[in-house]
């Protein structure tokens, strides 16, 4: 999925053998998998709320109304399709990428499967901070256990290196993009999707430099 944070001091780019040779798996291992399943747990609370989402989650369920799959199935064929889209951008996926593309979308589906929508407003508003509250920290959690970026993610910096434009303004430009083809095929555009946008950075900003593993490099 996607974020944009300044890299803290610890936080390195590797190839995924070199990811598994940088040691301390017994810790990044779970707190990969965890990260990724509270992001997917996080993206279900949105939904829930019913206030609107995430830009990329914008775009999933808006194709979801179109073709007979879940939301989480949706994550995971678009994120396939944009790893396509690395190849040229020469973006090397690491043990990270496939994980995160395969995970957030079964934790989604999952969650969405034991989580009914709340019927008073203010319960409905508390899905919507918790779930991006939780966004925050399980982005801080997955990128801080040095597996690699999510399809999304690399995306981003793959068009920053090769265009020479900045983070934010590709990030910017990628977020409209689906957020407006989101909308066209009727996706859910809300107050969630302004929230995510103005909170999700300083949120992962705050929280990483507590959850990035030191490795052996």
């Amino acid at each position: 999925m996607t974020s944009t944070v300044h890299a803290p001091r610890g936080l390195v780019d590797l190839g995924p053998i070199a990811q598994l040779r940088a040691g301390r798996l017994g810790r990044r291992l779970p707190q990969l998998l965890i990260g990724l399943w509270l992001y997917g747990m996080s993206l279900a609370f949105m939904v829930r709320a019913g206030l609107g989402l995430a830009p990329w989650d914008v775009l999933h369920s808006g194709f979801t109304r179109h073709v007979p799959i879940t939301l989480g199935q949706a994550v995971i064929v678009f994120s396939f399709l944009v790893l396509l889209l690395w190849i040229p951008l020469r973006e090397k996926p690491g043990i990270g990428t496939i994980a995160n593309a395969v995970v957030v979308g079964l934790s989604a589906d999952a969650t969405l499967a034991v989580l009914d929508r709340p019927d008073s407003l203010w319960l409905r508003a508390l899905f919507l901070v918790g779930g991006v509250a939780a966004n925050g920290l399980a982005t801080a959690l997955y990128i801080g256990a040095q597996f690699g970026r999510g399809p999304r993610d690399g995306l981003m910096t793959g068009l920053h290196r090769r265009t020479g434009l900045s983070l934010r303004l590709v990030r910017t430009m990628l977020e409209v993009t689906v957020v407006v083809i989101g909308l066209l095929l009727g996706g859910a555009l809300g107050v969630g999707t302004v929230l995510y946008a103005l909170a999700i950075g300083p949120l992962t900003q705050a929280l990483l430099p507590f959850f990035t593993v030191e490795l052996r490099t």
